[in-house]
């Protein structure tokens, strides 16, 4: 009887396995060896499709910037509206993948995705009448927004342990041990509340840049 053949190696095979394991460990988890053992192959054989390690993470943050929904832009709506709704889907995106966010904070460099994704932004306000000067700010603005929003948890920073803040020392934070269990509707309340700040605040200078 032959024998199974096994999965031919890929750049997606390599890429789906090590987003897994950053997922699951870690940045510091991977490595070409440990990568080459999970995928049942030689170490030397995933250069036949990346140079090295950190084009293997580029390639993982790639794919994490790829599920950001792009559709927005292109749907006529408002430059406010368009900000918000693709907010939501790149932090989204990120928070399901937040070992990867350090990686994905060095910019775009030359990753495909990634730079599909600031062309767009940078495209939908030149086109909304900012300035490219501030169109770049506020790419950059919102970038640093989400990336953050994404890579920690309010919540999740206290613990559940009514007695580890005494009000002698801490008089507000009496509830605090409470946070934990309420993490999904506390992160994602403080990042809608910021990004609706956010665009409020992009409001009034641009109705600023209309006026004669």
């Amino acid at each position: 009887m032959a024998r199974p053949r096994k999965p031919l190696l890929s750049r997606e095979r390599i890429v789906e396995t090590a987003g897994a394991l950053v997922d699951a460990e870690g940045l510091e988890a991977v490595s070409t060896r440990r990568l080459a053992a999970a995928l049942g192959v030689s170490g030397p054989s995933l250069y036949n499709h990346f140079r090295n390690k950190d084009e293997i993470l580029d390639a993982v943050a790639d794919a994490v910037s790829a599920r950001v929904d792009l559709s927005v832009f292109e749907d006529g709506r408002d430059w406010r509206a368009t900000l918000h709704d693709w907010a939501v889907s790149y932090r989204r995106a990120l928070a399901d993948h937040p070992n990867i966010v350090p990686v994905l904070a060095r910019g775009p460099g030359r990753r495909p995705a990634g730079l599909r994704l600031a062309d767009a932004v940078y495209g939908a306000m030149t086109a909304a009448g900012w300035p490219p000067a501030q169109a770049t700010r506020i790419g950059a603005l919102m970038r640093y927004f989400v990336m953050g929003s994404a890579l920690g948890s309010f919540a999740r920073g206290f613990v559940d342990d009514r007695t580890a803040y005494d009000p002698a020392d801490y008089p507000h934070l009496g509830q605090a041990h409470l946070l934990a269990e309420r993490q999904q509707e506390i992160d994602e309340g403080a990042f809608e509340t910021g990004l609706r700040a956010l665009l409020d605040g992009l409001s009034t200078q641009y109705e600023a840049l209309a006026r004669p």
